[in-house]
């Protein structure tokens, strides 16, 4: 099965990369631990996030001095800290994990899925992908189902070398149970350093018992991007994610690709789930000549529209854009202005629909950071995406009997497409 092919084979469920914990989305961006302000977007299940971009002030968080208002709204607060300290069984507790226990708790009552707390353990790992690479086995993974599952090993890693199929639910791990355990702290105890190994109790439809598979775990390096010529004399670019060096990456292939004088170029965003802002706008600036990339809103009612950036390399090749639905946030900004200015076609499925942006503030004081939503974005022509997400111009869904034939019928629509351009 090809490795293309291999990507998609769950056309309905975000491929989030067995890299990190919590945060996405297999996506984004980072941040030099322990001090700079990082404004991203990503997808709201990727669990591949970010580097680091230039922001930087040390940003720390003293408890306040209380105003009599807030003396009056934390007396509870308090009131609750003292019980806990005189009367919980299991003395002494830990005022650490009172305090991050509290503004978890905080942010949570936000009722914002993609405002959140990460603690110091998920922060570092959520720093990992933007740095190229992880240890761990190598698999495209669903955090969200009753079990981790795994959508797809990445080829020629320990996943695959093992046995691994896509669609294998992970039952236990070393041993150890995983039923109820959330899938984001599943993949943590997947996680671990090149050369140890880890044992993985699986279930597999059709198979009547579990199996067992015993993984050596490596250095993986997660791509940026991956491209071809494709039979026809068609450029084929896929973008895994938008991430420090994705720009300088993707102008490369441009140079590459475009000195063969392809007759049209297929962008490939299906399973990208996001990364940082500015790489995205740059990103689109390759394609896109002129005009409004996105509008970003504020709470406070002000927005900032950005706009393409001049130089692009590829904004006059016929251009076919496939997403699905693990394409989120970074992949939408670029899906839609492309669709919106009438610069190519859209084509695949509905994508995911994250419109939201948020900045990830370390917290120095108490370990960890938290990541708040800041603002929500429209594409161009002032669509509004956010749960919706955005509808290709032409549907081709992905069928079980396509992914037992191992065709991929998208990127076979993308191909006819740019044959017809020419004819």
């Amino acid at each position: 099965m090809s490795s293309r092919l291999r990507m998609i084979l769950f056309g309905g469920v975000i491929g989030t990369i067995l890299a990190i914990a919590l945060f996405s989305a297999g996506l984004t961006v980072g941040m030099s631990l322990p001090q700079s302000e990082t404004v991203i977007i990503e997808s709201p299940t990727a669990i591949a996030p970010p580097t680091s971009i230039e922001s930087p002030t040390e940003t720390t968080f003293p408890l306040p001095t209380p105003s009599e208002d807030l003396e009056t709204f934390s007396e509870p607060f308090w009131g609750i800290w003292e019980i806990i300290h005189d009367q919980f069984v299991d003395q002494p507790v830990d005022d650490m994990e009172l305090i991050r226990g509290a503004i978890r708790g905080m942010l949570d009552a936000l009722d914002d899925p993609y405002t959140s707390y990460m603690d110091p353990d998920e922060f570092t790992q959520a720093n990992m992908p933007i740095e190229g690479s992880y240890e761990g086995i190598g698999a495209w993974v669903d955090p969200d189902g009753e079990f981790l599952t795994i959508i797809s090993p990445m080829p020629n890693s320990p996943a695959e070398k093992a046995g691994l199929k896509p669609g294998d639910e992970v039952i236990a791990i070393d041993g150890e149970d995983m039923t109820g355990v959330d899938g984001n702290l599943v993949i943590r105890r997947v996680l671990g350093p090149a050369g140890s190994s880890v044992t993985l109790t699986i279930h597999r439809e059709g198979e009547p018992e579990l199996l067992e598979f015993e993984i050596i775990r490596e250095t993986i390096i997660l791509p940026s991007i991956e491209s071809e010529m494709l039979e026809g004399n068609i450029a084929y670019i896929h973008l895994f994610t938008f991430g420090d060096d994705t720009v300088q990456d993707l102008r490369q292939t441009l140079d590459t690709l475009l000195a063969e004088n392809p007759k049209g170029l297929i962008l490939d965003l299906r399973f990208n789930g996001g990364g940082l802002l500015d790489t995205t706008i740059e990103v689109a600036s390759e394609f896109i000549s002129e005009g409004i990339i996105m509008t970003e809103y504020f709470g406070d009612g002000t927005e900032h529209v950005y706009e393409a950036q001049p130089g692009g390399l590829a904004t006059e090749i016929p251009l076919v854009v496939l997403v699905n639905g693990g394409s989120a946030s970074a992949s939408e900004i670029l899906a839609g202005a492309i669709q919106d200015h009438r610069r190519g076609r859209l084509v695949g499925e509905v994508t995911y629909g994250k419109a939201a942006i948020q900045s990830w503030i370390p917290l120095p004081s108490y370990g960890g950071a938290i990541r708040i939503t800041i603002a929500r974005w429209l594409t161009p022509n002032g669509q509004q995406i956010h749960e919706l997400g955005l509808t290709p111009d032409i549907e081709v869904l992905l069928t079980e009997e396509d992914i037992e034939a191992e065709r991929d019928v998208q990127l076979e629509k993308a191909i006819e497409l740019l044959t017809l351009v020419e004819e």
